[in-house]
């Protein structure tokens, strides 16, 4: 495509977005929702998602996209050509046509609307492009599949161009840019894939060529209800009801029903292969319980009952994710938010890796769910994974990343092997590189930070405004009866404990303005204008209705205590706020290529003693035996050891007999044990996780003589 082409696309989808706002808000009165709403007969949702754009990035996360566009995100094309390139089957080549093109720019694409880049637009125009404008007679989107099957060529996955799942990715990228543009040719194209899906699936179900459609079909079936919303066609409720029909059933797993597993599904085969259970287990499957249910699969499937819900109103839907996330957390959970499991899910230990993509696509699900339920507690999940798990796992120049992260990790080597899935890699799992590990998360990583900043913002569905997450930015939007509202939102969050609103308005107007109250936070105070809010809190929600005008100020104070919480083997981590902190361990990188077709890759190797335990006597009176140190920081990049916004010093105690196993540091055998020798006892230094690269999160704990 020539560069005047490109330009011309541009210059048409900036047109169009500039009107996109209109496009949702046209024909409603006061009395009707200002954005996007379900139709009948769908729930409707409690907070709307604002078009795509609307939202602009301030401060540190700014720059956390920018590292983006200069990183993997903004160059992956010449990065990993092979794959990116030309050949790719989503441009019409005869290259890798399965999921790793639309991952790319499932991320890619929010990543350019947000910044209102132009150069990312002009990259993300040819793969949108070839999809609107090659669909075949019969609504087939996607690569064309081949009338033979094509040689192998190591790296490509060329094959299963048929696939129903690669699809739904590009649906979400459909979608997505729909939102950021109003370009139509998407609710046609969309209308005639779904029409050619409710035709097709009775014959070719979803898993019919790989079972990866069957687990995440809650990705293809939101679709299916934001197209009906904007449409109104009847037949794609019919189309919905066929995708729930067809997709694995989450609802009744997470509720740990019987399930009526066929031993020759592919299902069973993958997960039995590595996890053998009698008959009379396979009947209860449970999430708590599977050790190999797949992680980035339960990550998608977690969205799928709330998803189900709009539809049939089914209230055991949202317990069913309930339910789902407290079993996680009691058997799999790590306190970064996430949950062991380095493709299968492997238990609690904090040594297991926490693949990137459960990450990416956790957080989407917890968006997801957050607009449907309106429930916080998702939001509040929703921050810790974020800030916590989310910027450690990539470098701070967005060029290499891990497959796998852990929460305690102290040396990142190609030696480390802490399950069956790190012989799959060559060791390659846990340092950092581009290609290290699967490369599945080089291409899907993009999509945590441009969605996060995406759902910072909402319009409510009685005309106001939220903001649930918290983060330096900028919102535009429409409230009451149509009144251009603009909020700036400046804070060091989520370091500090203030978040400052600076209100300005087209004219005064009367509206909610909705604030999430964690629920870490147990003396938060909201001042308007200086003056104190009295209002009540409900549900984690502080809904302040007044009339406003612009110059408003709204100041919300959300103290940071320091706690502690419980983990594998009686273990302990430390938190204030929304962080969890880890123990600070300096390190130096090591570079290494094996030539082995995983490329360069960082090993990461400690500079400083990790072996470190902490008192019990201290955690009993932490406000007295823990110093928080403030850090000076005029509020830029803050994710590594140098920049880190905020330290916690206190007492920690060499354990000696703690060693490294295999490069990975098993947890030592600590209950009931007392340190006789005090000279042991040393100052530690705390830092947020998500500064660190190497780390111990969850602590022993002993007893010293009194």
């Amino acid at each position: 495509m020539n560069n005047r082409k490109v330009l011309l696309i541009f210059i048409c989808a900036f047109l169009v977005g500039n009107t996109k706002s209109q496009l949702y808000a046209q024909g409603h009165s006061a009395s009707k929702p200002l954005y996007l709403q379900n139709r009948a007969p769908l729930a409707p949702s409690p907070y709307l998602e604002l078009p795509l754009g609307s939202i602009s990035p301030k401060g540190w996360i700014e720059e956390q996209l920018v590292r983006m566009k200069n990183g993997l995100t903004g160059n992956l094309d010449t990065i990993y050509p092979a794959v990116m390139g030309e050949r790719n089957g989503w441009l019409g080549g005869d290259g890798d046509g399965w999921e790793r093109g639309p991952y790319w720019i499932d991320g890619l694409l929010p990543l350019a609307y947000i910044l209102k880049d132009e150069q990312l637009i002009a990259k993300v125009q040819p793969w949108v492009e070839w999809t609107l404008q090659n669909q075949a007679d019969s609504g087939y989107i996607g690569p064309v599949p081949f009338d033979e099957q094509p040689a192998y060529e190591a790296g490509l996955q060329k094959g299963m161009r048929k696939d129903w799942w690669p699809k739904m990715v590009m649906l979400k990228v459909l979608k997505q840019y729909y939102d950021a543009t109003g370009d139509h040719r998407v609710i046609e194209v969309l209308t005639n894939y779904f029409r050619f899906q409710l035709k097709e699936l009775p014959d070719t179900p979803l898993d019919q060529w790989t079972f990866w459609a069957n687990r995440r079909g809650g990705d293809n079936l939101q679709v299916v209800y934001w197209l009906y919303n904007i449409t109104g066609d009847e037949f794609l409720l019919e189309l919905g009801e066929l995708i729930a029909e067809q997709t694995f059933p989450w609802t009744n797993v997470f509720l740990n029903k019987e399930n009526n597993v066929d031993p020759q599904s592919p299902w069973y085969f993958y997960q039995m292969k590595r996890y053998p259970f009698d008959q009379a287990e396979i009947d209860h499957l449970t999430v708590s319980k599977i050790g190999g249910i797949h992680t980035v699969n339960l990550a998608q499937g977690l969205k799928m009952p709330a998803v189900r819900y709009l539809y049939d109103k089914d209230k055991q839907h949202l317990q069913a994710t309930k339910e789902a996330l407290a079993d996680i957390k009691k058997y799999h959970g790590q306190p970064q938010g996430m949950y062991g499991g380095d493709e299968p899910l492997h238990g609690n230990d904090p040594v297991q890796g926490v693949e990137f993509c459960s990450i990416s696509e956790g957080m989407f699900s917890l968006e997801t769910i957050l607009k449907i339920t309106g429930d916080m507690s998702y939001a509040d999940q929703l921050e810790r994974i974020t800030y916590n798990a989310l910027p450690t796992q990539a470098s701070d120049d967005f060029m290499t990343r891990q497959y796998f992260q852990a929460a305690n990790q102290v040396k990142l080597t190609d030696k480390i092997q802490t399950s069956f899935e790190t012989n799959h890699h060559q060791g390659t799992d846990f340092v950092f590189g581009v290609l290290a590990g699967y490369p599945c998360c080089t291409s899907n990583m993009h999509q945590s930070w441009p969605k996060f900043v995406q759902n910072l913002w909402y319009a409510t569905a009685d005309g106001g405004v939220a903001a649930l997450m918290y983060a330096p930015s900028e919102v535009e939007l429409k409230v009451a009866d149509g009144t251009t509202l603009k909020v700036k939102e400046e804070t060091g969050y989520p370091f500090r404990e203030t978040i400052n609103f600076s209100i300005s308005l087209s004219e005064p107007t009367t509206f909610p303005f909705h604030l999430r109250i964690p629920s870490w936070a147990s003396d938060a105070k909201i001042h308007i204008n200086g003056e104190r809010w009295e209002g009540g809190v409900s549900d984690q929600v502080a809904i302040i209705e007044r009339e406003w005008k612009s110059s408003d100020h709204i100041a919300l104070q959300l103290p940071m205590d320091i706690t502690t919480s419980r983990w594998y083997q009686f273990a302990t981590a430390i938190e204030r706020g929304p962080l969890v902190y880890s123990l600070k361990v300096l390190d130096k990188k090591v570079a290494k290529n094996r030539n082995d077709g995983y490329g360069e890759f960082f090993e990461v190797h400690p500079a400083s003693d990790w072996n470190y335990g902490l008192l019990q006597h201290e955690l009993d009176n932490l406000q007295k035996h823990v110093e928080v140190v403030t850090v000076d920081w005029d509020g830029a990049y803050p994710w590594n050891l140098e920049n880190a916004p905020v330290q916690l010093k206190m007492s920690g105690v060499k354990v000696m007999d703690w060693k490294l196993q295999n490069d990975v540091p098993v947890m030592p055998g600590f209950w009931s044990k007392t340190i006789q020798d005090r000279s042991l006892v040393e100052e530690i230094t705390l830092v947020p996780y998500g500064c660190t690269t190497l780390r111990i999160t969850e602590f022993p704990v002993y007893n010293t003589p009194q």
